[in-house]
């Protein structure tokens, strides 16, 4: 049996976090080729549309080459840490889907609360309650809790952790700065360019905590279970749950 220590360091190692967010690629991006028809670049979230975008103009338009890339990229990590590669993945794998819900119903407790405090403070909130999503919408949602984890987590916030332990900033602000400035850019990346949203200042500020979140997730638990509670909570709102 999986010890308690050993399933908290099994989380965060590549091979569980591999077999745990493959599923949900395979889903989405069938999902995506299914129900998209003529257009599936509609279904696309926005981290998916901005990787696509990028490679098309390097003159690459591969459908299958953002998600071969991520696989790729997890596939290599795993294999530079076989050696330390966890036993029991099926409990492995049952306690993060767990975890994962439990980490997306807190996040919808904070995306609850968040509302009426802004409002104590005299903070204008133009913000309408969520309403049930199409199926398609839904497939988005799943994306977004794949890709945006992937780039904004497991990229960003990577790169930038490092960048400030090689500058030799302290473990725990370094990480707190990676957090918020990651966060940061998470946010506004959702008001900007062509898929952006309208802004307003409940989805900034909650998007903003949501990417400190996550981060914290990614930094403690791992990225699959980031990727989970993303996705989750995703799904929670794509089916209206308010």
């Amino acid at each position: 049996m999986t010890s308690h220590v050993s399933y908290l360091r099994a989380t965060r190692h590549p091979w569980p976090c591999l077999l745990f967010v493959l599923p949900l690629v395979l889903a989405y991006e069938s999902g995506v080729v299914m129900l998209g028809g003529p257009h599936p670049e509609n279904l696309r979230n926005g981290a998916d549309n901005w990787l696509r975008v990028g490679l098309m103009r390097l003159g690459i338009s591969w459908v299958w080459l953002p998600p071969a890339i991520l696989v790729a990229l997890m596939v290599v990590w795993t294999w530079k840490r076989r050696h330390e590669r966890p036993n029991e993945v099926f409990a492995i794998l049952s306690g993060m889907i767990l975890e994962s819900v439990a980490y997306a119903i807190g996040l919808w407790g904070v995306s609850r609360a968040l509302g009426p405090m802004l409002e104590q403070f005299g903070i204008e909130l133009a913000v309408r309650a969520a309403e049930p999503a199409a199926v398609g919408q839904v497939i988005t949602y799943l994306g977004a809790g794949i890709y945006e984890e992937a780039l904004f987590r497991l990229i960003l916030f990577s790169c930038l952790l490092r960048l400030l332990r090689l500058l030799d900033v302290n473990g725990l602000l370094a990480v707190l700065l990676a957090a918020s400035a990651s966060a940061l850019l998470f946010s506004a990346a959702h008001h900007i360019g062509p898929y952006g949203q309208p802004y307003s200042n409940y989805l900034f500020l909650f998007r903003l905590i949501a990417g400190v979140y996550f981060a914290i997730l990614f930094q403690v638990r791992g990225f699959g279970i980031a990727v989970g509670a993303h996705a989750c909570y995703n799904l929670m709102v794509s089916i209206g749950v308010n």
